[in-house]
């Protein structure tokens, strides 16, 4: 393999994931990568030829050679350097405002002597963790073998798996094979979860078992029609309780329960048992933080039990005629388990699956039962080898930007503002965002590579950043993506989701999709946490959506087919404010606050002085010195 193959291969949309590249209603990939020429690549989005040929004959001609693209070069060529020279001259010591975000900054950088931001506690406890969870990447799969190799009705299937050819289909993916792997891998991964569930949360464990009992209980016990109503009540109640409670501490319970609360002895004596438990937290204490991702698999697993019962996984297979081995990923989410399958030991081992359990990605139930049945064949070595590559060198970019630009320290020190030109506050914004969107991404696609280590391919993440991609609504579907995919099948369909579509309903149906998103992002807004600012989050994100809404009813582009240069820049004018406007709502939910957003707006188009660099009045000085 040449290097530019390999280079190729390693930022290609099929390393990535395969759901990118092939057809979500078509067969699982092959084992084999995509290939690379153009002509023989699987189509993205599953189009067919004559679509693609289609779409090509409409499409513009290359404008490589052009002297529109030789001016985009020359910007770009300028553009980008100052940018990232602006937001390193703000982060140097001879700043004014660097003492006022010192102490924030670690002293244990390792790229030449510098300090490094590790001031954001969600991303640090990723950082600071790292060398340990590289061992447990390692550890589990190793576990899961020796498990395979001394669990005795494993025999059979540990034989097969390491004997047997990749081609011969016919034996790996027989009936007997599948329940071997499958009571297999269920097995460890609920014997493995429990020991990792207490490893993290000491006695609070006990907390979740309960909370997962409770769950389960209302899906299997209860009337068939109230489990929808049941499930959402108890887990939004879940999340609510959980921040107002502060995790229930045993404590708190010692103190309900004793018998004479006005007696100071009594009241030392029968707290004790709860201070003691409470003493032992495991290595994250705080569980109800994590517990969100987990509120999700508990949904998915009664919503999925409650649509299981007006369907059947026989009939489906045998009327479409599919391979229950080379199930796309459509089938595996749709098709529901058979009725045994949802079991409570099945419940645990989904909800508890360790690489997934503490930030996802999101896997459904019944994604989770067809693959732990059937391996994914889109999960190869060579994919998975690239897939860890990129997120290496993600982590080291990541790293040399937290060396160099401290944006997230000067939001969280909250600065004198106006000591900064408006295009470095600009920049203090977009690159913050920058690094959200990398502080998410990392942590996403390192418990996804763990997945993939371990035989799981749960969906990517993370697809495009805001600086490319110009459309709000495609931003939101590719950050966080799983959740997205999970709330479009458990939340925006059954709400009614368009409405039928513009071309049927009109007017009413935009403003019922409308309707329908606020409510969406109202609810992951909540999930997210339950305070005000990502609440507004929430609001700002639908209210910025409607201005794409707004562009594509005043410029429809079937009216512009014959002017397509006009319409990309329309476009292009739109897509300035559509990463605007991301970076608005975006720094309002995980950065500055609607406060701090305030005090950067204010500095960059809050007076006419204040639009040159070196005529803010409170500028003048630090200019004059040469600075």
């Amino acid at each position: 393999m040449t290097i530019s193959h390999y280079v190729k291969s390693l930022f290609s949309l099929d390393t990535l994931d395969t759901r990118f590249t092939t057809s979500q209603g078509s067969r699982q990939p092959t084992n084999e990568p995509a290939s690379l020429d153009p002509a023989k690549a699987p189509l993205n989005n599953g189009l067919s030829a004559s679509k693609a040929a289609n779409q090509l004959e409409g499409s513009s001609r290359a404008r490589w050679k052009s002297p529109e693209f030789a001016f985009y070069a020359l910007v770009f060529l300028v553009a980008i350097p100052l940018m990232f020279k602006s937001a390193y001259e703000v982060s140097n010591p001879d700043h004014p405002n660097y003492p006022k975000f010192e102490s924030l900054l670690s002293s244990d950088g390792w790229i030449f002597g510098r300090k490094v931001d590790n001031s954001d506690q969600q991303y640090a406890g990723f950082r600071n963790n790292i060398p340990y969870l590289l061992i447990l990447l390692l550890v589990h799969p190793c576990l899961r073998k020796l498990f395979q190799r001394i669990h005795p009705s494993l025999q059979s299937e540990y034989a097969t798996s390491t004997n047997q050819k990749p081609t011969d289909t016919a034996a790996v993916g027989s009936k007997s094979e599948a329940n071997s792997r499958f009571d297999g891998r269920v097995s460890f991964d609920l014997y493995f979860a429990v020991v990792y569930l207490f490893a993290l949360h000491g006695s609070s464990a006990f907390k979740v078992l309960l909370i997962l009992y409770v769950n389960f209980m209302l899906a299997t016990r209860l009337k068939y029609s109230y489990v929808p109503t049941a499930t959402w009540t108890f887990n939004i109640g879940i999340l609510f309780a959980n921040e107002l409670c502060k995790g229930y501490p045993y404590a708190g319970f010692a103190r309900l329960l004793q018998p004479w609360p006005d007696v100071a002895d009594s009241h030392s004596s029968s707290s004790s048992w709860g201070s003691y438990l409470d003493s032992y937290g495991g290595l994250i204490p705080r569980w109800e933080i994590l517990f969100n991702i987990t509120v999700l698999r508990l949904i998915s697993f009664n919503l999925d039990y409650y649509w299981s019962s007006s369907q059947s996984n026989d009939n489906a297979l045998e009327k479409k005629q599919l391979d229950p081995a080379a199930l796309s990923e459509r089938n595996r989410v749709d098709i529901p388990a058979k009725p045994q399958e949802y079991s409570f030991q099945n419940y645990l081992a989904y909800t508890l699956y360790a690489p997934l359990y503490l930030t996802g990605p999101i896997l459904t139930f019944n994604d989770y039962i067809s693959q732990t049945r059937h391996p994914s064949k889109s999960i190869t070595r060579t994919r998975t080898i690239l897939y860890g590559v990129r997120f290496l060198i993600s982590l080291l970019t990541m790293e040399v930007m937290l060396h160099f630009i401290y944006v997230v320290a000067i939001s969280k020190a909250q600065p004198a503002w106006e000591l900064y030109s408006p295009f470095q506050l600009s920049m203090i914004g977009f690159f913050n965002l920058h690094i959200i969107w990398l502080k998410l991404l990392l942590p996403w696609r390192f418990f996804r590579l763990w997945a993939l280590i371990d035989g799981i391919d749960p969906p990517e993440n993370m697809v495009r950043c805001m600086s490319d991609n110009y459309s709000t609504l495609a931003f939101w579907r590719g950050w966080h993506r799983s959740f997205n995919r999970w709330i479009v099948r458990y939340i925006y369909i059954p709400l009614g989701g368009s409405g039928g579509g513009r071309a049927t309903q009109g007017r009413w149906g935009t403003v019922r999709s409308m309707l329908n998103m606020l409510a969406v992002f109202t609810f992951v807004a909540l999930w997210h946490d339950i305070q005000l600012r990502l609440l507004i989050w929430g609001w700002l994100v639908t209210l910025f959506v409607l201005p794409e809404v707004l562009a594509g009813y005043l410029f429809p582009k079937r009216k512009w087919q014959e002017r397509k240069d006009a319409y990309r820049f329309i476009c292009g004018v739109g897509a300035v404010g559509n990463v605007l406007m991301m970076m608005a709502a975006n720094l309002v939910g995980f950065a500055v606050g609607l406060d701090g957003l305030k005090g950067l707006v204010h500095g960059m188009v809050g007076s006419y002085s204040g639009t040159l660099p070196c005529f803010s009045p409170s500028r003048i000085e630090y200019c004059v010195q040469g600075r």
